[in-house]
């Protein structure tokens, strides 16, 4: 029979093991532990009761994921402060923008009360809200749909019809996770929106931290061939951004200081 202590010590060690590595299957972390796929799924259900863990499609992701974060590393907030600025830094006024939800691309919302006449859309409250604080307030749109309350933002087919109506010069993406070889990736099934944003826009410029390439994420989100740019930190390896480039998309480092 188990005890309590390896029971708690194999639910440590899983939570370990999904924050290292990001979204885990339950037959790899099965073998991992080596336990069943059953007693693996009970103990996923318990850490998903006490909010250690986020519990999907026949696995487990990391609880900040679902928030568009990571905890394989906590990163100080002046790299994506760096990433928005030179995102923004792309934007011309007057621009229609199309804006995802996520901590990395709220890093861009200051830097858009210094350009003029812009017309954003988004599905974030928060970022609706901050923008309305705006000096040079844009014309802000909201895509309505349905509230999820893990990525506080509106998602559904309400959301991608409102989207798909409209034309923009430049969607702003977020990213759980990257796959050089893919795109963009993400733990859940929630790609619809995404998408619909890609596909109403000319140019589309994937915000995320280099972290965001060792986060193993099973669901394609936007292929290589749907994205113009990606605005990441310093930290990319050279091989990575190369990588990325031979797909035909425009790789944007940022530097430390933010310059």
């Amino acid at each position: 029979m188990k005890t309590s202590r390896s029971v708690d010590q194999r639910r440590a060690g899983i939570i370990k093991w999904v924050n290292t590595h990001g979204y885990a299957q339950v037959e790899l972390l099965a073998a991992q532990f080596s336990t069943s796929e059953v007693t693996i799924r009970k103990d996923l259900a318990a850490l998903a009761d006490q909010k250690k863990l986020i519990r999907q499609f026949g696995g487990a992701a990391p609880l900040s994921a679902s928030q568009g974060e990571t905890n394989v590393v906590n990163l100080p907030s002046s790299i994506k402060q760096n990433i928005g600025k030179l995102a923004a830094s792309r934007i011309q006024q007057g621009s229609k923008i199309v804006l995802d939800c996520g901590s990395t691309i709220a890093a861009l919302l200051p830097c858009l009360r210094d350009i003029p006449n812009l017309v954003v859309m988004t599905n974030a409250l928060d970022a609706a809200s901050q923008l309305t604080k705006s000096n040079n307030e844009p014309t802000i749109l909201m895509t309505g749909g349905t509230w999820d309350p893990a990525s506080r933002s509106f998602q559904g087919a309400m959301a991608e019809q409102l989207v798909s109506a409209y034309s923009f010069d430049m969607a702003f993406i977020g990213a759980a996770g990257i796959d050089v070889n893919r795109g963009t990736t993400t733990f859940n099934e929630l790609t619809g929106l995404t998408r619909a944003m890609a596909r109403a826009a000319h140019e589309v410029v994937v915000m995320a931290t280099s972290n965001k390439l060792s986060n193993k994420m099973p669901n394609l989100e936007l292929g290589w061939e749907n994205i113009s740019t990606l605005v990441t930190d310093n930290g990319i390896s050279d091989e990575d951004k190369y990588l990325i480039e031979q797909q035909g998309v425009t790789v944007l480092v940022a530097a430390q200081n933010g310059e």
